[in-house]
């Protein structure tokens, strides 16, 4: 945004975004639980972007849980991370069809779900490179007072040369404050819910790395800990232990294997606290070793 637009936002508000006179839209890339995200040109520039478009409604019923709490909006939690693991938003607001949009970098590599599901080769060799700049990226994310709340191999993305997977995806992210860490607010993704979300008790940074813990058995493993399933019911079993990492895996790295096992423990005492510890633990670790 340059200087005469704000102030022109500053006397007479921010001017709502005509998606059709500022874009060519490339294709749909994918459909989220909450919003719409395509791939787009800008006219002007002829720049590929990653255009996010928001389900109004179903945003309404996330923020609904959160009335009268000032909680603060994707796009402003998102414009706010400048790293190297986490995507890049560079604007958000309204268009003119009154949606909420963000405008983020595109990346051509495909989400990690994707890849599971479709080409889990592409990860061969680098499971434990792509671990790492993931955990890098939760921890950058808490050390600016955030919780993601929806940490899941669909929320991470690779670039189109395979070198680097970014987080993205905040809309049900919250400061790590006292009031939104209360029970009772049971929002993400069921697969990959720490118990103590499930079972409506008070929350902490921890439920990120819970559901670290789960993407990293996944991506190790190709496999969940626990039975899959699509709605909150298949969270419930979260509470019992999962089976060790090793009897999916009898390959990986001791060191990796007890970081991912002690991050999906169901006892938050005995968890890993954060995500420097999980990064502590494996940083003597090679790519070879995964």
């Amino acid at each position: 945004m340059g200087f005469l637009d704000s102030i022109k936002n500053t006397f007479f508000g921010p001017e709502k975004l005509n998606v059709a006179n500022r874009f060519e839209t490339l294709r749909k890339a994918i459909s989220g639980t909450m919003s719409s995200f395509y791939m787009v040109k800008e006219r002007a520039t002829g720049k590929i972007f990653g255009l996010k478009i928001i389900d109004m409604k179903k945003l309404a019923e996330v923020e609904i849980r959160f009335k009268g709490m000032k909680k603060p909006a994707e796009g402003e939690i998102a414009v706010k991370f400048e790293y190297p693991y986490i995507i890049k938003t560079f604007e958000y607001g309204t268009t003119t069809k009154d949606e909420t949009y963000l405008l983020m970098e595109y990346l051509g590599g495909g989400g990690i779900n994707t890849i599971l599901a479709s080409t889990p080769e592409k990860l061969d060799g680098k499971r434990l490179y792509y671990l790492r700049q993931g955990a890098e990226a939760v921890a950058f994310l808490h050390g600016k007072g955030y919780i993601h709340r929806d940490i899941c191999p669909r929320n991470f993305i690779l670039t189109e040369d395979l070198k680097t997977m970014k987080l993205t995806d905040f809309g049900l992210s919250v400061p790590a404050t006292a009031q939104f860490m209360q029970p009772g607010n049971r929002t993400g993704t069921p697969n990959y819910m720490a118990p103590e979300l499930v079972r409506r008790k008070p929350t902490s940074i921890q439920l990120d790395v819970f559901s670290f813990g789960v993407s990293a058995y996944e991506i190790m493993t190709g496999r969940l800990p626990w039975e899959s399933g699509v709605d909150g019911r298949a969270a419930l079993s979260h509470d019992t232990p999962a089976p060790d990492i090793t009897n999916f895996r009898p390959q990986i790295h001791p060191v990796l294997a007890k970081a991912i096992n002690q991050s999906i423990l169901p006892d938050i005492s005995q968890r890993l606290k954060n995500m420097d510890e999980f990064l502590r633990m494996i940083s003597g670790l090679k790519h070879e070793d995964a």
